[in-house]
């Protein structure tokens, strides 16, 4: 692409390589002979592919040394099983990773290629829903970075999380073929195929598929391979995605006879399974899809891995040794009785040895707190789907119950809660609980997070198993969320430390006595006043919504559910609203606020929030008595692009879920890197982020979690609509219908929540909060002050680098070494 290429290709143990005609002909050549087009045609979509093509032939044989080095070497691999990886773009991220930024760049400037159309052309690869797919990615990259010898698994989705449009103020959910296009990152595998056995079959009925039980069927496995580029790209290990299709089975005599849709059958359930991320699980449709979808990621995976085994390891006993496999969540929890299935029936060992070898080699991450996330599937959809895996999870409760019995003769209700089988008129299986039976750690995400999960959420498994809990606080990559997100922070940083942060993000707790020193305060002022101005020009120019990059700039930036609390937010803006409309002459600075996040499809409440919200916006922007004071902007289609403009531009990050109910958060932590100020509640990693950059560089309010468990019993939410009178205010005016004129009553429902039975205590924090923006705007009023704690918060942030939790998973958990690929 540019002089230089083939020295930088050796470089990468490329090796020498020399091309005819011009220094940029490995670009040329994938306009010419992928695209059959040269480059004064070409237009922005052909010059992302040409890109990103080259750079894949850069990264390539990179690629396959490390695959050779961890076959050769035959280290213990880690194993990491997610239902999802929400990576983003890959083509900017992987040209930072392997230090060619200042090589595109000239490229770029030489060619006239307008970068931004350039990277917009490649669609957010959106295979997950938030957090959990978020940190998944941000996982695998630190284990690259760090050189653990690692594989990601996940689904190869041909649509991903969905592309949401606002409407009316309503959300609109329209399907996101990322795969539309070529995807010139994935490789395909087709030799490494996996067949998966059910216990059914399918078969078209009235229009629609239908199972046929006791006819055995199966479904094929089909891997694509995506590189996973560690800094530096010394180690590039590999995400692979499964894809299902069907065997090469084609009712030919009833295509001919006319039945068209009963021929496909078995193809269109095939492919149906890795349609979509997500299905509305509102109908037992939609759940017995997303059933399938765990099982049939556990068993590809589970028989790819413990193929890769078999090809340097002769003794099945050495398994724990060599492999291990870390659900992310209740999702892959059939790899226990997949696992220990093959160990019986494949290796044909003795129950002991296959449950013992199981357990040791699998580990389990809890996300959540919320009862209605731990999954429970019903008995039925085993039996009919995966009988072998039936037998042998009713085994495990069997002899797990009779265990429990003996060290606690007479105690039925415990043996009731801990069961994996849940009794009742359908009797299920308790993913959680088999998770943690069959496996040898469980962590919780935070401190707080983990903690609840032992003394509350699954109490009487962790008295049971005490040894197995441990907590892992999550981290992001400081890489894509702070050195490619937030280029001129990123600079100021490295100008005063040097670039060891990149690697080491504790290197910041050097910034801290930087606080004091006025040049600095300047250049991260100056640092932020670059990502603002940017990111208005980028809205401006993407979405025609003009802000004033002289607000502040208050944000939240999260799925949209009722325990998040956006609708307390929302208030909030409301009980500001009110006070600018009563008193026009109120000295406070000009405010943008900034909300984003997707609502699930079928979850009606938190969809009638994102209309309240967007409502509030065309209210509130349209009133000449707020002009320029105050502003509100919905950000439709939330995604990892999105964020990493967002957050770099952010003066406030909130974090305001009702205490006790988020695992950790991750969003928190990179507003906190990249020089936003937290006002949130004392929940999930916020409370240890304002531990390492001291509460007194936070806006904390609201009750604790042993605070809000204590009051449930007694809570009046109407309490505070009597005696707090901006809460009243605010509800009233929503009730009067000032941002629905023309929807009288839409919002009842909203009203009617809060102040019935307010289940996660929106009101009982309504006045803390406001006290906590109080004191936040006193604080903007003072330009030093506000660097000051932001500079602490930058010191502070260098625990949340997910390098620092693989290092944990690694050395506590999987035991896994690096393997340097030389």
């Amino acid at each position: 692409m540019t002089t230089g290429l083939a020295e930088l290709l050796e470089r990468y143990g490329c090796g020498p390589v020399r091309f005819n005609g011009t220094s940029d002909a490995l670009y040329e050549r994938h306009l010419m002979f992928d695209n059959v087009i040269n480059q004064a045609s070409a237009g922005p979509r052909e010059r992302y592919e040409a890109l990103s093509r080259s750079l894949r032939d850069v990264l390539s044989q990179r690629w396959l040394r490390t695959d050779e080095t961890y076959a050769r070497v035959n280290p213990k691999r880690i194993h990491y099983l997610s239902m999802e990886f929400l990576i983003g773009r890959s083509l900017s991220n992987n040209i930072m990773n392997l230090m060619l930024d200042p090589v595109i760049g000239r490229a770029i400037e030489e060619k006239g290629i307008d970068w931004t159309a350039l990277i917009s052309e490649e669609p957010d690869a959106g295979l997950g829903n938030g957090g959990l797919g978020r940190l998944a990615a941000c996982f695998i990259e630190s284990m690259a970075s760090m050189q653990l010898p690692a594989m990601g698994y996940g689904l190869r989705y041909e649509y991903g999380i969905f592309r949401q449009s606002i409407v009316d103020g309503w959300q609109v959910e329209q399907p996101d073929n990322w795969l539309l296009r070529p995807d010139p990152w994935e490789v395909a595998r087709p030799q490494d195929k996996v067949e998966v056995q059910l216990g059914c079959s399918f078969e078209v009925r009235g229009g629609s598929l239908g199972l046929v039980a006791g006819q055995p069927s199966s479904l094929i496995g089909l891997p694509f391979d995506r590189p996973m580029v560690g800094y530096g790209g010394k180690t590039i290990n590999t995400l692979r995605l499964w894809a299902a299709a069907t065997p090469d089975q084609f009712d030919f005599q009833a295509f001919s006879a006319g039945a068209f849709v009963s021929a496909l059958a078995e193809r269109l359930a095939a492919e149906s399974l890795t349609r979509v991320l997500y299905p509305d699980d509102s109908t037992s449709q939609g759940q017995g899809l997303r059933f399938v979808q765990e099982y049939f990621l556990v068993a590809c995976s589970i028989a790819d891995l413990v193929r890769r085994f078999r090809r340097s390891n002769a003794d099945w006993r050495t398994f724990p040794q060599k492999v291990a496999i870390q659900l992310n969540d209740t999702h892959p929890s059939l790899a226990v009785p997949e696992l220990v299935r093959i160990l019986l029936d494949e290796a044909q060992l003795g129950w002991d040895d296959a449950f013992d070898l199981a357990r040791r080699t699998l580990a389990y991450t809890n996300h959540t707190l919320l009862p209605e996330a731990l999954e429970r599937w019903p008995l039925r959809w085993f039996e009919l789907l995966l009988p072998r895996q039936c037998e042998i999870i009713l085994e495990i409760n069997r002899r797990f119950l009779a265990d429990v019995r003996t060290r606690f003769p007479g105690d039925e209700g415990r043996v009731e809660r801990v069961s994996l089988v849940e009794e009742g008129p359908e009797r299920k299986i308790r993913m959680a609980n088999l998770a943690i039976v069959g496996s040898h750690s469980t962590n919780g995400v935070a401190e707080i997070h983990s903690e609840l999960l032992r003394s509350v959420t699954v109490r009487d498994l962790a008295e049971l198993f005490p040894q197995r809990f441990n907590n892992k606080t999550n981290g992001v990559t400081p890489r894509r969320w702070l050195l490619l997100a937030n280029p001129a922070l990123a600079a100021a940083i490295t100008g005063a430390l040097g670039e060891g942060w990149v690697t080491d993000l504790t290197e910041l707790t050097k910034l801290r006595p930087l606080a004091e020193d006025e040049d600095f305060r300047d250049a991260v002022r100056r640092a932020k006043r670059t990502a603002k101005v940017r990111f208005s020009d980028w809205l401006r120019s993407t979405a025609d919504v003009s802000v004033d990059p002289d607000a502040i700039f208050d944000c939240q930036i999260k799925r949209i559910h009722e325990y998040k609390r956006q609708l307390l937010n929302g208030l909030r803006v409301v009980a500001l609203y009110n006070r600018l409309r009563e008193n026009p002459n109120l000295d406070v600075a000009p405010r943008t606020f900034f909300f984003a996040g997707k609502a699930a499809p079928a979850y009606q409440l938190a969809k009638l929030i994102i209309k309240f919200l967007s409502n509030l916006a065309g209210t509130v922007n349209g009133d000449p008595a707020v002009k320029g004071r105050l502003k509100i902007v919905f950000l439709p289609d939330y995604c990892v692009s999105l964020a990493e403009r967002l957050i770099p531009a952010a003066d406030v990050s909130n974090q305001i879920s009702t205490a006790g109910y988020e695992a950790s958060g991750t969003s928190n932590m990179k507003f906190m890197m990249n020089g936003a100020l937290t006002i949130g509640t004392r929940d999930g990693a916020t409370i240890e982020m304002a531990q390492a950059a001291g509460e007194e560089n936070f806006f904390l309010f609201g009750l604790t979690a042993d605070q809000v468990a204590a009051s449930r019993a007694w809570y009046r939410p109407q309490w505070h609509y009597e005696n707090e009178l901006e809460t009243r205010a605010a509800l009233d005016l929503i009730a009067s219908d000032h941002f629905s004129r023309y929807e009288p009553g839409v919002f009842s429902p909203l009203r009617d929540m809060l102040l019935q039975h307010d289940h996660y205590m929106h009101l009982a924090d309504m006045r803390a909060y406001l006290e906590a923006d109080e004191r936040l705007l006193q604080l903007y009023a003072d330009p030093d002050a506000w660097a000051r704690k932001v500079i602490s918060n930058l010191a502070g942030s260098g625990k949340f680098s997910s390098d620092r939790t693989i290092a944990e998973y690694a050395s506590e958990i999987w035991h896994v070494e690096p393997c340097p690929v030389p």
